[in-house]
C-alpha cells in the first residue's frame, strides 16, 4: 500500500495504512476500528481483504466515506459467494467509491455492478485489462480517490 499512501499524501490527502492481521475478517475489524478510533469522521478503505474489512466496519459504524479497491466479491471461479460477501453493503450509508479491474478474477464485473446497487451512494469505476490490483492505473485511481475525498468536505 506504500505507493497508494505516498501518492495520496503527495496530492494533499491525509492517508495511512493499517496493518491488518491475516486470516478471518472478524479478527481484522477490531484492529481497523482501533486504528481510526481517534478520528470522529474518517474516510476509510482498502485493497482486496482490506476493503472487505473496511466495508464491514462501515456497515457497523458511521464513516464519512468508503473507498474499495479491487473488492474481493468472490473467489476466482466461485462467483456464487458475491451475494453473501456484499449483503452488508445495504447497511452502508456513506458515499462509496469502488475501483476495480475488469479482468479481476475476484470480481466479475456484471456481478459487481449488481452488488453496487445495494449501496445508497456509490460510484463504480472499472478499468479494462486490469486484474486484481490497480497498479497499472494507479495515477488515475489516486486522482479519483483525491477527488472523492475532497467532495466529502
Amino acid at each position: 500500500m506504500r505507493p497508494h499512501v505516498e501518492g495520496l499524501r503527495a496530492r494533499g490527502v491525509a492517508a495511512s495504512a493499517v496493518q491488518l492481521p491475516k486470516g478471518r475478517v472478524e479478527r481484522a475489524i477490531p484492529v481497523y476500528a482501533a486504528a481510526i478510533a481517534d478520528d470522529p469522521s474518517p474516510v476509510i478503505g482498502g485493497h482486496s481483504f482490506g476493503g472487505r474489512v473496511a466495508s464491514l466496519l462501515a456497515a457497523e459504524q458511521p464513516v464519512r466515506g468508503l473507498i474499495l479497491l479491487s473488492y474481493p466479491l468472490h473467489r476466482p471461479g466461485g462467483p456464487e459467494t458475491w451475494d453473501e460477501r456484499t449483503a452488508h453493503w445495504a447497511s452502508i450509508g456513506c458515499p462509496v467509491l469502488v475501483l476495480s479491474g475488469e479482468s479481476d478474477p475476484f470480481a466479475r464485473i456484471p456481478l459487481l455492478r449488481l452488488a453496487v446497487q445495494r449501496l445508497a451512494r456509490a460510484e463504480l469505476v472499472t478499468y479494462p485489462g486490469v486484474g486484481h490490483g490497480i497498479g497499472p492505473v494507479l495515477e488515475d485511481a489516486l486522482d479519483r480517490i483525491e477527488a472523492f475525498v475532497r467532495s466529502l468536505g
